[in-house]
């Protein structure tokens, strides 16, 4: 059975060929394409790219799309299969633990000619589906998205997926549902963490997560964990966890200081908790302030672990922590898209090694 995109594309290259629309005309936008044929947006693109790489049409930025002189569809074809394609990412923030040096590895590390614009949606699905309609209206080839903190996906990506346009999840993967990613592996390195503790004296060990811990990379944490205390053959105690971790959320649902106090009252009420594994940085600096404030030290009676961490400086304290490469999630994800782009659309996941760094306090 004929795609719908392909259905689309013979339709319009009809109407190019038999002169509907004349050298120079302008072709109807990608809206009211996909209102005429009852389409996707989505669908009514990926005709026009395919008009667009025969050489029969051509993109101005801002302006539209345009019937080519039909003499120079050859030389058009060579140029538009020439010129580096472009893609967005959005991140759901930037920070110097973890994001900073994934959007240089794919601007400035890549190997791969590609232009890409990074946006931002602060973790807000709302955000997150207006981003990716801009991009689309820019005219992307592709799309990485870090997707918002929410335990349903956004139509907007489900609507990429369903058409097949290239698009990679970072740190995140969808169940039940075909699409690519690339992320830490997270089971392996929280695996790791444990062990570590383990190794040192540590079982009672106390792990804190955000509240919205439903994220495909927050479980494979908390599962690599599990996994960990049953290769040492000991039971998990989660009363010693606490996953009501707010203030680091993308949209705060609660104050630091908040947070920090509801931190200590979980330690007095657990006086037998030696270590604590932060599942990420940011509430480690939570952790560290509490037991700071309940005069425990650190790691002579306490000792920390979280993911990610700030580069090691005088001015910053200086976590064990679980190194996520970004250099290399960055690189897979756009050797990733360049793939989607030339038409290899195999559905992969792929994990990334992280690395456990020793810091002053374990």
């Amino acid at each position: 059975m004929t795609s719908l995109y392909e259905q689309m594309y013979q339709s319009l290259k009809a109407d190019i060929k038999n002169g509907k629309f004349q050298v120079g005309d302008r072709i109807p936008s990608e809206t009211s394409l996909a209102e005429q044929f009852q389409v996707s947006r989505i669908t009514s693109k990926k005709a026009l790219e395919k008009l667009m790489n025969e050489g029969l049409v051509y993109r101005q930025r801002g302006r539209g799309t345009f019937v080519s002189e039909m003499k120079h569809h050859s030389q058009n074809l060579v140029k538009s299969k020439s010129h580096p394609p472009t893609f967005g990412l959005i991140m759901t923030s930037l920070d110097a633990s973890f994001g900073n040096e994934l959007v240089s590895s794919l601007i400035e590390k890549s190997n791969v000619p590609a232009t890409v614009i990074v946006r931002v949606s602060s973790g807000i699905p709302e955000n997150e589906a207006k981003i990716i309609e801009e991009l689309l209206d820019i005219g992307v080839h592709g799309i990485s998205i870090v997707p918002a903190h929410s335990e349903h996906y956004s139509q907007e990506i489900l609507k990429l997926v369903i058409n097949q346009f290239p698009l990679v999840l970072l740190d995140r993967s969808i169940k039940g549902i075909g699409v690519n990613s690339v992320s830490t592996n997270n089971q392996a390195a929280s695996q790791e963490g444990v062990h570590y503790l383990m190794e040192l004296g540590h079982e009672h060990i106390a792990v804190l997560m955000p509240s919205n811990y439903k994220t495909t990379s927050i479980e494979d944490r908390i599962n690599g964990i599990v996994h960990a205390y049953a290769e040492n053959n000991l039971m998990v105690n989660r009363n010693l966890w606490f996953s009501n971790i707010q203030s680091t959320l993308p949209q705060p649902a609660s104050s630091r200081s908040e947070d920090v106090q509801r931190i200590k009252q979980h330690l007095q009420e657990h006086p037998n908790i030696t270590a604590i594994f932060a599942l990420e940085y940011n509430i480690a600096i939570l952790a560290k302030k509490a037991i700071t404030e309940l005069n425990i030290q650190v790691p002579k009676d306490m000792a920390i672990i979280c993911f990610d961490s700030t580069p090691f400086n005088d001015m910053e304290y200086n976590f064990t922590h679980i190194k996520q490469n970004e250099t290399e999630l960055g690189k897979q994800t756009i050797q990733r898209l360049t793939e989607m782009y030339n038409g290899n659309y195999e559905i992969r996941r792929e994990y990334v090694p992280a690395t456990l760094v020793e810091g002053s306090t374990t």
